[in-house]
């Protein structure tokens, strides 16, 4: 099937080049681009990361464990501002 279309100049270019490095027709050059480009992409593996754990052993009974983080909050302002005072 015979059908136009319109190829920005720098595009046409680089097709024309990549033809004749690689020594096909330019036709057979599109075909293969073209086709390439519709091939869903290929998915490689990543690298697989394994995060350590560590067991701390358990709770003690009458910790608040969704208070900890508003703890740990205060802790770290009181040291900022223990620092500051210092002029660090």
């Amino acid at each position: 099937m015979r059908t136009t279309i319109d190829l920005d100049g720098e595009l046409l270019r680089r097709l024309r080049e990549a033809a004749a490095r690689d020594g096909v027709p330019f036709k057979t050059l599109l075909h293969r681009v073209i086709l390439r480009g519709l091939e869903p992409p290929a998915t490689e593996p990543g690298p697989t990361y394994a995060t350590p754990t560590f067991q701390f052993g358990r709770v003690r009974e009458g910790v608040d464990l969704v208070k900890a983080r508003w703890v740990a909050d205060a802790m770290e302002d009181e040291e900022l501002l223990r620092k500051r005072a210092e002029g660090r």
